[in-house]
């Protein structure tokens, strides 16, 4: 349809008045002013606001989850006492069970027990241990005042109980002070049996976070291995070493031959999972439990598969930790050289470093990680 043309003014009119509606309309839907920097002193004000709240919430949620592991370990321990008192009323297959002495209050609080597993015949490894990794003397009792570790060597006594290699024991006592004497005969076939008393007896003498056990032909650095535990500090139930799953032996005959191979299933089974027997370690609860439980605690041939046994059907942790299993030189003088210092090293051919006695300093020059680390490990 055609109309009248509309003049310039009555349109430059209407533009304006649009401009002016636009304007109000704006200045009611954005009404904050703009500072110098073209902020929004509200808006600012607000997100400062929110990222200060943000900040609270995860200092919190930090808190809250502290908490919850404390009172984990709180509950974990209140179940360990359940347990004791539990036992010491029923006892087992008729045997009346003490509640264990790690729950008197005047045990001696320590960080860590370790236990270095030896025989009668090992006197040169001992002395080899000592030369090396193995504060003696006033430094080993500095250790477990300063740092709270305890290190003693773990025997029992001869069948023929104060004979000839009992008394040569208490002379080597006498002179070092370092043994922890178990109840229980020495026989490399009673290794399972003697790790069951070692830990059963250790808590009964130390309220300690953890346990541990080596062997006497192993190389170990302390402050390695007391800061690797250290993280673990916070788990009620952890079980830490060099996870393996090797195969079940079942021709009699064969070294670490298991007779019982038929609970493991056909022929060429594997074992679960467990650390290797050269050094683990566990945390006070599942020690506890091992001290709690140790009369119907089954024993394999193998000290090191009945540990794992024992831990298999419990809510565990498994740490599988390499650096607990590293080779003599050059396989751990390479990684320290790295930076990657090694917790513990042995010849897997030997089950330990092979030829102990006069390898060992060898080793410990040059895998070691100083005399001073220990006394500098955050623990």
């Amino acid at each position: 349809m055609r109309g009248k043309a509309v003049s310039g003014k009555v349109i430059t009119v209407l533009c304006l008045a649009s401009f002016l509606a636009g304007s109000l309309i704006t200045s009611r839907t954005w009404s904050p002013s703009h500072n110098k920097l073209g902020e929004l002193p509200e808006y600012d004000h607000k997100r400062r606001l929110v990222e200060g709240k943000a900040e609270d919430i995860m200092g919190e949620v930090s808190k809250t989850h502290k908490a919850i592991q404390s009172l984990e370990k709180s509950i974990s321990n209140l179940e360990m006492e359940l347990a004791a008192s539990r036992m010491s009323k029923t006892g087992v297959e008729g045997v009346s069970l003490q509640k264990p002495q790690s729950y008197n209050h005047t045990l001696q609080k320590v960080f860590a027990v370790i236990g270095i597993n030896t025989a009668f015949s090992s006197r040169k490894r001992r002395d080899s241990v000592r030369a090396t990794w193995m504060p003696t003397g006033e430094k080993l009792r500095k250790l477990e005042r300063e740092k709270g570790i305890v290190m003693r060597f773990v025997i029992g006594h001869s069948a023929t109980a104060g004979g000839v290699l009992d008394k040569a024991l208490d002379k080597e006592e006498a002179e070092y002070k370092d043994f922890l004497r178990l109840n229980h005969v020495e026989g490399y076939h009673q290794l399972s049996t003697k790790t069951r008393l070692y830990f059963s007896t250790a808590v009964s003498i130390w309220d300690a976070d953890f346990y541990v056990k080596v062997d006497d032909d192993v190389h170990v650095n302390m402050g390695m291995l007391a800061t690797t535990l250290a993280q673990y500090r916070a788990k009620p139930r952890v079980y830490i070493g060099c996870m393996k799953s090797g195969p079940v032996l079942t021709h009699k005959g064969e070294k670490y031959h298991e007779p019982e191979y038929w609970k493991f299933g056909e022929d060429g089974n594997k074992y679960f999972r467990h650390a290797t027997g050269q050094i683990y370690g566990i945390s006070k609860d599942l020690a506890t439990y091992i001290s709690i439980n140790s009369p119907i605690l089954h024993r394999f041939a193998n000290e090191d598969v009945s540990l794992g046994s024992w831990m298999i059907g419990l809510e565990v942790e498994h740490v599988d930790d390499l650096s607990m299993c590293c080779g003599t030189p050059p396989d751990c003088e390479w990684k320290a050289q790295a930076g990657n210092i090694c917790v513990a090293s042995f010849d897997w051919s030997c089950s330990g470093v092979c030829d102990s006695v006069e390898k060992m300093k060898f080793v410990h020059e040059s895998c070691g990680e100083g005399d001073g680390a220990i006394w500098k490990a955050d623990i």
